[in-house]
């Protein structure tokens, strides 16, 4: 049976679906069925990508209904989520996609709504998504039950400033939605393609005096730039893409997430406090964004009232309302999103954004910036396509795309913008191809190309958008040019293979192993196999490929490199053994955080061999006559072969920890043994990620856990034991975090009966190694590091702060406690989620009780403070400005180191010795922790 050709724009703010007929040219817009009041079902051309989680009882079941068969979930998607959302705080998804491209978070995790109360069901940036197409596949099934979407031609848009991951990340939400054979295409490009296709009938006249296509997409969460060359080859033009921008988290979601902002600060305060919650931001960020779309519109008012409803009983009587004019919207959307910019100015990289609702949204705010920045970074090609020599080549011709260009007057302040940088030329407006309807065009872009794989419209050439490298050996450090060999040429053709002939590589078998790929926009004209001095400005690092290819024995086999561009527009990377042609796929790793790892190909210093000497001396497998002496004397030796252990390099400290791995049984044969062993590999290993394959480390480790610790009658040994699982806590998953949790728990509250049916394999622990255990447990749920919190509050403000008992142990006992309470109620974490911080209002009351105490007395009290008051800039987990001033003066009054304030006051990154204090140890040389 002949497919329908299907294009999908899973948008940030809207999802489209267009099709064409089998046997069929004719682009047509599916009318997508969707709930646009209770119990009310109409069409739509927009599925609005929201979803809404009500309160148990809120609707009935008959109010949910859809023209098919419900799922398990009670979730309303589209046009009435978003009603529902304007009306109710912290209930509302939105912007997943924009979550997808975020790699500070793990995105396959419930996460959303961001900063929900407790008991909000919550779901992940991909299962979000993966609603959205699901929501489409039965409206399009009930519409067609003899044509499934899921065994139609389905072409999914994406930015084309994606990575690897976020294309990954879309793959594996159409995958849950059911849609597992599909292409993606770039946003950009089927904008450009829809405008193509309409104007196929006279395409030589339309683009007759066209060189140089500027295609601008900003939609709700993202701005896209490509370039498009245009040439005449036999009387017919010629398309080819030669350039797209890098990733910006900018567009309509940031303008209306100023608005509000501007909005928040006219509302009265509600009940005493000035500053809305997340979920009440969120609130109003919606209505500001209808408000927005009025006075954006050439014939709206010239002023709107947004009104933020009460909560409660309070709904309609504690509603509030601020006006909103013309003027507003000129200033903080035209000016502040679309400058003129007339002196041509980059992006400034200085923190000036806005950032809330956890995204890392673009540092400068100005569009026009980013833009200039983009035509400076493919001025050579550009030069090239419009046969000038300007310094800024300036595109001749102009498409724009995305919901922000419904505004007439943002659509014409770019087009003013373009034409004031022709400073070589007499100043004139680039050429604007029409776009009928932003909304929609990328979804009907998507099918004209699918009909332009079937030779039956015009096509754009250009292959892949960027080049990709594999990073050698050599200096590291910031600024220095990166040696890399090229694996994939810009405007490769996806689907064909491309063989790194003239280079072989030793790949490591048995062993683990880690990839370093990066990938650049710039036109930097390498072909595969060739050699090159990348700037690190112009790359971007890929997700890591790490993998252990299993083998009988571990040994160096040569390879090749054989790398594609699959046909769905995702890089593929082969080891292909060239003397048995087998093949390893490497895939690429998708963690839930910033990839900080260094490569691990780094030379051991020399005398390493003499370090494994000794280790093996100690631990090996042969029965040698070592005294106890000589066991507590390894770290010496080690230290006296290799340097100070507090400057081992993380590659090198990854290859002792293998080595110290590789003899664990021989930790068995003395306490002193196991004293050793633990903290070597504790120290090693910590903190449990950021080099290749610590995750591969972390679960051999994580296997000898269930047994404990052979001597677990000797206090050293367990010290060691329990030092060793806080130093690696980093690396460790949420279940193995939890199970950790139940031993801090037992040691610390178990009542004399219950000890004395403790089992050998649950280690005891002392106070203080609990305490920094716990701390250190950052993938708890919120919910836990709430309880712990509470329970170290009840103890300190029952410790002694004045009299004769306020002596030496008092001391100790309260800088245990707030070291510890500073680290469970952290805003910034080390390794977890951004989402699993403890809840503010429980931070809040733990500062309250903070703040009854003498700083000057108990300095850890204001270092503490500092870190449960640290500014993220995200509303979700940032305390009370009120509450902050208080901290800030109390800081000042101690005389607290300046960084404390700093870190309280803005967002910042910490120096290395409140890194170091907070962690509890150093860091690996070059490691940075998550901040």
């Amino acid at each position: 049976m002949t497919p329908y050709l299907v294009g999908i724009d899973l948008g940030t703010t809207n999802t489209v679906l267009a099709y064409a007929a089998p046997g069929s040219t004719e682009v047509r817009l599916f009318d997508i069925e969707q709930l646009t009041a209770p119990g009310e079902v109409h069409g739509a051309l927009l599925l609005p990508s929201a979803r809404y989680h009500p309160a148990p009882g809120e609707l009935a079941p008959g109010e949910l209904q859809l023209p098919w068969p419900r799922g398990d979930e009670d979730v309303v998607i589209g046009r009435l989520a978003r009603t529902l959302g304007a009306q109710v705080p912290g209930r509302l998804v939105t912007s997943a996609k924009s979550w997808l491209s975020h790699p500070g978070v793990d995105r396959t995790a419930p996460i959303l709504p961001w900063g929900a109360d407790e008991g909000v069901p919550k779901v992940s940036p991909v299962a979000a998504s993966a609603s959205y197409l699901a929501h489409l596949r039965d409206a399009w099934n009930a519409r067609f039950p003899s044509h499934p979407l899921e065994r139609q031609q389905v072409v999914l848009t994406i930015p084309a400033s994606f990575d690897e991951g976020a294309r990954a990340l879309t793959l594996e939400a159409a995958k849950l939605a059911g849609l597992g054979t599909l292409r993606l295409l770039e946003e950009p490009q089927a904008a450009l393609y829809d405008w193509l296709y309409r104007h196929r009938a006279n395409l030589a006249g339309e683009l007759a005096d066209t060189r140089l296509v500027l295609v601008a997409d900003v939609g709700g969460g993202t701005t896209d730039f490509s370039l498009v060359q245009v040439t005449v080859e036999h009387g017919e033009p010629v398309l080819e893409r030669i350039g797209v921008g890098n990733h910006l988290i900018l567009g309509g979601d940031n303008m209306d997430l100023a608005l509000a902002h501007l909005a928040e600060t006219r509302l009265g305060p509600p009940d005493g406090q000035q500053r809305l919650s997340a979920g009440r931001l969120a609130q109003l960020t919606e209505r500001c964004r209808a408000a927005k779309e009025q006075l954006l519109d050439p014939n709206g008012p010239e002023q709107a009232t947004v009104t933020l409803l009460g909560s409660g009983s309070k709904l309609i009587g504690g509603s509030r309302s601020v006006t909103l004019t013309r003027a507003d919207v000129a200033q903080v959307v035209v000016d502040g999103f679309f400058p003129l910019n007339a002196e041509r100015l980059d992006a400034r990289r200085a923190r000036a954004g806005i950032v809330e609702f956890g995204l890392p949204y673009a540092s400068d705010p100005a569009v026009t910036r980013h833009l200039a920045g983009f035509l400076r970074q493919h001025a050579q090609a550009a030069r090239a396509a419009l046969g000038t020599d300007a310094e800024l080549p300036v595109p001749d011709t102009l498409l724009l795309n995305g919901g922000v260009f419904r505004a007439g007057a943002l659509a014409q302040r770019l087009t003013d913008t373009l034409a004031g940088w022709r400073k070589e030329e007499v100043p004139r407006s680039p050429r604007v191809l029409h776009n009928d309807n932003p909304d929609v065009a990328v979804a009907r872009g998507a099918v004209a190309y699918a009909l332009s794989r079937q030779g039956l419209a015009p096509s754009i050439a250009g292959g892949s958008a960027r080049s990709y490298y594999l990073l050698l050996d050599g200096d590291k450090s910031p600024g220095v040019a990166r040696r890399a060999v090229c694996i994939l040429p810009r405007g490769a053709q996806p689907g064909r293979e491309v063989t790194l002939a003239d280079r072989t590589f030793a790949l490591r078998l048995g062993r683990p192993v880690r990839f370093h790929l990066v990938s650049t926009v710039a036109d930097l004209r390498h072909g595969a196999g060739d050699l090159a001095d990348l700037d690190p400005a112009d790359f971007v690092a890929l997700p890591p490929i790490a993998t252990v290819l299993e083998s009988d024995v571990r040994k160096e086999i040569p390879v090749r490199l054989a790398t594609a561009l699959s046909e769905v527009g995702t890089l593929e990377v082969h080891c292909v053994d060239e003397a048995s042609g087998r093949r390893w796929l490497l895939e690429f790793q998708l963690r839930g955080e910033d990839d900080t790892a260094q490569p691990d190909e780094e030379p051991p210093p020399p005398r390493f061999p003499d370090a494994v000497e000794k280790i093996d001396r100690i631990f090996g497998t042969r029965a040698l006559q070592v005294d106890s002496r000589e066991v507590r004397q390894l770290r010496g030796q080690l230290e006296h072969l290799l340097g100070s252990r507090e400057r081992w390099s993380t590659p090198l400290l990854r290859r002792l920890f293998d080595a110290l791995m590789q003899r664990a049984k021989g930790r068995r044969r003395s306490p002193e043994h196991e004293r050793v062993w633990l903290n070597l590999a504790g120290w090693c290993l910590r903190p449990g990620f950021g080099a290749p394959l610590d995750d591969w480390r972390i679960g051999q480790l994580w296997a000898l856990f269930e047994a404990g610790a052979q001597y677990f009658k000797d206090s050293q040994v367990r010290a060691e034991w329990w030092t060793l699982w806080r130093r690696v806590a980093g690396g460790l998953a949420t279940d193995a975090q939890l199970r950790l949790l139940d031993d801090f728990a037992f040691n610390l509250q178990a009542d004399a009966a219950e000890r004395g049916k403790r089992p050998a394999t649950l280690v005891d622990g002392s106070e203080e190694d609990m305490l920094r255990l716990g701390a250190s447990l950052e993938r708890i749920p919120s919910a836990y590091k709430a309880e712990i919190g509470n329970w170290m509050v009840g103890t300190i403000v029952k410790l002694p702060t004045s009299g004769p008992k306020f002596d030496a142990k008092a001391a100790a006992s309260f800088t245990r406690y707030l070291w510890a309470l500073g680290r469970v109620g952290a805003r910034q974490p080390f390794h977890g989620s951004a989402h699993e911080v403890a809840p503010v209002a429980a931070v809040e009351a733990w500062l309250a009780a903070i703040l009854k105490l003498d700083w000057k007395k108990i300095e850890p009290a204001g270092f503490a403070a500092a870190h449960l008051a640290r500014m993220t800039g995200d509303r979700s987990r940032d305390i009370d400005p009120v509450l902050r001033d208080e901290v800030l003066r109390r800081l000042a009054a101690a005389n607290a180191p300046p960084t404390w304030s700093a870190m309280v006051r803005d967002v910042v990154e910490l120096d290395q010795a409140s890194e170091q204090r907070m962690f509890g140890d150093a860091l690996p040389p070059g490691l940075k922790l998550i901040s």
